[in-house]
């Protein structure tokens, strides 16, 4: 199988005038999108093997257990097409892939072999490489598609697959709606809130808001077990009247807690079809990104309360932790203290009973590096270190009287450390007579290199020290960049890491001002 690049999942989604996703997974509506035919969707033309994890793909192919799936036998016309290679487009969460390719004649494009398709979302490309048509598929793969170049949408019939019929008829719909949503919308922008002007057309947009909703739920009431009720249902909001307080106020946080917290309600975790479609992935992203305030705390609470929904749905597991971890890995964020979540998350779900994806050896990896990340966490009390200075002496962190300190590990060779280095001196002259020391530990180096670069950037500082078995700083302060900065307070435990030199005044800043110290 071979995944291809797609410019971007979320252009894809949003502008897809044949109805895309939104960021939660939600279907939208029709949209016209210019220089290109209406129902058209944008594809790129450049196809390419991306960079995935091996562990996104496990399973990824396979029919869910018990599932009795038919060969397709796909048949789409479309009056006004040229001919040319045709190509179905499958996805698993949000990588796409070639799932077959035909060549269309006579405007016909037939899709048929003895092999089924997986169940989930396609997109059929044409020849164009820019066009492209939805098609949902599960267990029955005889179908037939007819349709026009100049009006894809609106003029789709569909036979044999009940589907393709309601995804069809959910577009037009919405579709039929847009106009409306679009001159409220602009209506709305001329009153302002608090006004019965305003009142009105937000009531108006209620209704039409509401009509859609009754539409959907009457054909889930209808179609409770079809893919298509599934994908449309997941993405759905949550539907919450606004909370209110005491005095009468809106509780903005008791709302979004509440949001948050049912914001996965609709997703039938039990359908791995799911997976083959792009609600799991939009959903995940917002939640996590948009929905999770980016805290090492927050994230860990929302992850266990996602992951732990799924302990018994393998699939679903298996994608969340690995995306999580993946997202959160600490070379690859910005966020401060990246290994507390890293290290939630290996510790409790890449287990040995729980990661039935990796082997022993892979696991045994990744238990060590979080032992070795879960000792210097935001939070916790900084280790002691103790190691030689040039002469010999012994130094350790917890002899410094200063009311910080700056723990500072570094490497001669390193890039960023040439030019970090030089700054971290200019701030210990200016910072040495408000209670801030340095504790420098070379790492991977011998002493001649080490002697030569104290030197070279005339390192103020008493604590310069090296252990070239670099044994007194192993799983104590974890580093996987030089150069790498921890901040300690008067009680000695960590308040900032991650750090770069100019980013520490503010840190100390803060910290003083909470205790009254400037």
């Amino acid at each position: 199988m071979r995944y291809i690049t797609i410019f971007t999942f979320l252009s894809l989604l949003f502008l897809c005038s044949c109805g895309g996703e939104n960021a939660n997974g939600e279907t939208m509506p029709a949209t016209a999108t210019p220089d290109l035919e209406p129902g058209a969707t944008p594809l790129p033309t450049s196809v390419k093997t991306p960079s995935v994890p091996t562990s996104y793909k496990l399973a990824s192919v396979a029919p869910a257990p018990n599932r009795k799936l038919e060969n397709p036998h796909i048949e789409v016309e479309i009056e006004g097409l040229a001919g040319g290679q045709c190509s179905l487009i499958g996805m698993y969460t949000d990588q796409f892939y070639r799932a077959d390719s035909v060549m269309a004649a006579g405007g016909k494009i037939v899709f048929k072999r003895n092999q089924p398709y997986t169940p989930g979302l396609f997109y059929l490309m044409l020849p164009d490489k820019k066009t492209t048509i939805q098609m949902l598929i599960d267990d029955d793969q005889t179908f037939t598609m007819k349709t026009k170049m100049n009006n894809l949408i609106n003029a789709m019939q569909v036979q044999g697959s009940k589907d393709n019929q309601l995804l069809y008829q959910t577009f037009k719909f919405e579709a039929s709606q847009q106009p409306e949503f679009n001159r409220l919308a602009a209506r709305l922008q001329a009153f302002s809130p608090g006004t019965p002007e305003y009142a009105q057309v937000k009531a108006e947009q209620n209704e039409l808001s509401k009509a859609r909703f009754d539409y959907l739920q009457k054909v889930f009431k209808e179609n409770p077990t079809s893919l298509f009720t599934s994908f449309k249902e997941a993405g759905q909001n949550p539907v919450l009247e606004p909370i209110y307080n005491e005095d009468g106020s809106v509780n903005n946080e008791a709302f979004v807690y509440e949001y948050k917290r049912l914001f996965w309600s609709n997703v039938n975790f039990s359908d791995d079809r799911l997976l083959n479609t792009p609600v799991i992935s939009n959903k995940l992203k917002r939640y996590i990104d948009e929905l999770t305030a980016q805290t090492p705390d927050s994230i860990k609470a929302s992850a266990s309360f996602l992951v732990d929904q799924v302990l018994d749905k393998p699939k679903y597991f298996q994608y969340f932790s690995n995306w999580i971890v993946l997202h959160y890995e600490p070379t690859k964020t910005s966020l401060m203290d990246s290994e507390a979540v890293y290290v939630h998350m290996i510790q409790n779900y890449f287990t040995y009973d729980r990661a039935f994806w990796s082997d022993s050896t892979e696991i045994h990896a990744l238990q060590l590096r979080a032992y070795e990340m879960s000792q210097s966490l935001v939070g916790q009390k900084g280790v002691n270190v103790q190691a030689a200075d040039p002469n010999g002496k012994m130094r350790s962190i917890y002899d410094i009287k200063d009311n910080y300190i700056i723990v500072y590990m570094w490497n001669p060779d390193c890039e960023h450390c040439a030019e970090q280095t030089p700054q971290l001196v200019n701030f210990y002259h200016q910072w040495k007579p408000k209670g801030v020391d340095v504790y420098a530990i070379v790492v991977n180096t011998e002493p001649g290199p080490w002697k030569q670069a104290i030197k070279r950037y005339n390192m103020p500082w008493e604590n310069n020290v090296h252990d070239p078995t670099n044994r007194a700083i192993y799983a104590t302060y974890f580093v996987d960049n030089t150069p790498e900065i921890y901040v300690l307070d008067p009680d000695r435990t960590i308040i900032a890491k991650n750090l770069k030199v100019d980013q520490i005044q503010t840190i100390l800043e803060r910290d003083m001002k909470k205790r009254g110290l400037m």
